[in-house]
């Protein structure tokens, strides 16, 4: 009997990385790309029109993160095995990417017979983190930062007054102060853009 191909659909914003993701992984005789999408927000929707079983989602896209999506697949296709490929080795990324059930963890560059590996592997029930990674997310520490801190610091980053934030977020302009002067505090940060600049750069955003 046939073994059917490993099916991958794979999610990246940069189309020549994704059309050479696609050709690279096409040369494995048992894995085989069915889908291919540009946004965050077309993942779950790829996923559910075609038969995968394997969903690559690159980090920083329009419309929804891969780590939101991974997010959404979880909870729309629960046997679909998450693998996140990021370019940003930012150890807050991983700790996320975990916590929305990814399987694997894996920056860009590696090469595409590692990725084609780490394909197989999650599909078999292991997970594969980029061990470089792993030791900077472990080094680095949990995120410090609240739920509500990191909701009041992403809707900061525009550069919003307290007043716009508060109404945005519906809680008051003290309330608002409070978060943004205790993520302050928590990163060590001189003042607010600093704050969000630090937790970006962290993979805590």
């Amino acid at each position: 009997m046939t073994t059917r191909p490993i099916r991958i659909l794979l999610a990246e914003d940069q189309s020549m990385v994704r059309e050479a993701l696609a050709a690279l992984l096409g040369l494995e005789p048992d894995i085989e790309v069915l889908a291919q999408v540009a946004r965050g927000d077309e993942v779950v929707p790829a996923a559910r029109a075609h038969d995968v079983n394997v969903a690559l989602l690159d980090i920083e896209m329009p419309g929804m993160t891969g780590i939101e999506a991974a997010a959404a697949l979880r909870t729309a296709v629960p046997d679909l095995k998450i693998v996140i490929l990021t370019t940003f080795g930012r150890p807050g990324y991983l700790r996320g990417a975990m916590e929305a059930g990814a399987s694997a963890f894996l920056v860009k560059d590696a090469p595409a017979a590692q990725l084609a590996a780490a394909v197989r592997k999650v599909l078999a029930g292991e997970r594969v983190i980029d061990p470089t990674l792993a030791a900077a997310a472990l080094a680095e520490g949990a995120n410090p930062l609240t739920d509500r801190e990191r909701e009041v610091l992403r809707a900061a980053e525009g550069g919003a007054t307290n007043a716009e934030l508060a109404a945005r977020l519906h809680l008051s302009q003290g309330t608002i102060r409070n978060y943004l002067s205790m993520a302050i505090q928590k990163l060590a940060a001189r003042n607010r853009a600093d704050a969000i600049r630090v937790a970006r750069e962290k993979g805590w955003l």
